[in-house]
């Protein structure tokens, strides 16, 4: 199973657009190297448009899933995105908004204190078949209708985020950039859902992202403790493959396919 992660390339020498492949020996290690670092793995595979019927024989019911809206900001050239920092706000339903200020990659180890010790901080490794990254997230939990009122300009972009996550921001953001440099990147409507298959032993999530006027970008996905990731990798990948569901090609990252969508249509945007 792989992921759909964002800023990292596929591999090490390998063009943009092209099939990484699986991970080499030395990318392998690298890999292992990091993996005391993080508290968590999610194994993450997009489904190829050839294999989408297959996901039939998942037997995951999209009814009892929910709807998500989710929001990015950045400048219109995607600056943050290109330095390594990811800001997101989305509305789930049935649960509170949430706010995400991410660091995509991460080195944990030369964070300050202050954010390596908060409970809101996760640090987690994505794998994908052609590519890993380590990602710090700050997360902050925010009443209904903040996301809203920022888009519908009641309330600045920056009191959206938390204090310590404006701390986070300020610190990691490209040199000249502040929040009144960001525009909203969204909103992409995103349907999940959550279930153990048929004849599967782990829970895998299933999600749906859709872009105005384009096909569905369909992600699946599974968490495993660091020193179990191999376990886990050939369990699900096994099952899926027995269902014709495999990685294969580029695996498109889902937040860099819904910043590069929306900042193309951003107004006043050249080039």
């Amino acid at each position: 199973m792989a992921q759909g992660g964002d800023p990292l390339p596929a591999g090490p020498g390998t063009a943009a657009g092209a099939d990484p492949g699986p991970l080499g020996r030395d990318e392998l290690l690298a890999l292992f190297a990091q993996l005391s670092s993080v508290g968590s793995v999610e194994l993450k595979m997009t489904v190829p448009g050839e294999q989408r019927m297959a996901l039939r024989e998942l037997r995951i019911d999209p009814l009892r899933g929910r709807i998500r809206e989710v929001v990015f900001f950045d400048t219109s050239e995607l600056a943050c995105f290109h330095h390594g920092v990811v800001l997101r706000a989305r509305r789930t339903q049935g649960a509170p908004e949430d706010t995400v200020v991410k660091l995509r990659p991460a080195v944990p180890d030369e964070l300050p204190p202050a954010v390596r010790d908060s409970p809101n901080l996760k640090v987690e490794m994505d794998v994908t078949r052609g590519s890993y990254v380590v990602s710090a997230s700050l997360k902050g939990v925010r009443k209904a209708g903040s996301l809203h009122a920022v888009l519908d300009g009641a309330r600045p972009l920056d009191k959206l985020f938390t204090k310590e996550q404006r701390a986070l921001f300020a610190s990691h953001a490209p040199a000249g950039v502040s929040w009144g440099d960001l525009v909203p990147l969204g909103p992409v409507f995103v349907v999940l859902a959550k279930a153990v298959p048929q004849g599967a032993s782990r829970r895998l999530t299933i999600e749906q992202w859709h872009y105005p006027g384009e096909v569905p970008l369909v992600e699946l996905s599974t968490k495993a403790a660091p020193l179990d990731t191999v376990r886990v990798y050939e369990e699900v990948a096994g099952h899926l493959r027995g269902l014709g569901i495999e990685p294969a090609g580029e695996q498109e990252p889902k937040t860099r396919r819904a910043l590069e969508f929306f900042a193309r249509h951003v107004p006043g945007r050249t080039g």
